[in-house]
């Protein structure tokens, strides 16, 4: 009898911990409705500043990427489209696996601001003039 009470208390415990641990809608004065937390674990960012016409090589991400144009102008490309441009401010995501790159302007420097939602990079050849600068 002792094992089976000490059984039932051990389970309960345990189910009661993971469900405090699991991520919460909470009650928040900020908030309208259900807000959720959620993990922020794999997520990783960083900041570069690109001379005018510096850009990446080709690449992807496992599970995709997110970039901002925080100061400057920022261009980007994805394989087989022509390149965009972002104000200061101005953001592309890219989903997962798309080969693109992402550099400064011709004419201004650029900072950006990255965000990776884990996984890797996988690095491919750099990006011609003729590829950075095909509409």
């Amino acid at each position: 009898m002792r094992i089976v009470v000490a059984t039932v208390i051990v389970s309960v415990g345990v189910a009661t911990l993971a469900l405090a641990q699991a991520p919460q809608p909470g009650s928040d004065p900020n908030f309208t409705g259900v807000v959720t937390v959620m993990d922020a674990k794999d997520i990783s960012g960083g900041r570069r500043t690109f001379e005018a016409g510096a850009r990446t090589a080709w690449h992807s991400h496992d599970k995709g990427q997110l970039i901002l144009a925080e100061k400057g102008r920022m261009r980007t490309g994805r394989r087989g489209q022509g390149y965009k441009e972002y104000d200061e401010g101005g953001s592309e995501y890219t989903p997962p696996n798309v080969e693109h790159w992402h550099g400064a302007t011709p004419a201004a420097p650029l900072t950006q601001v990255n965000i990776q939602f884990g996984g890797t990079t996988k690095w491919l050849v750099k990006t011609t003039d003729d590829e950075y600068k095909r509409k």
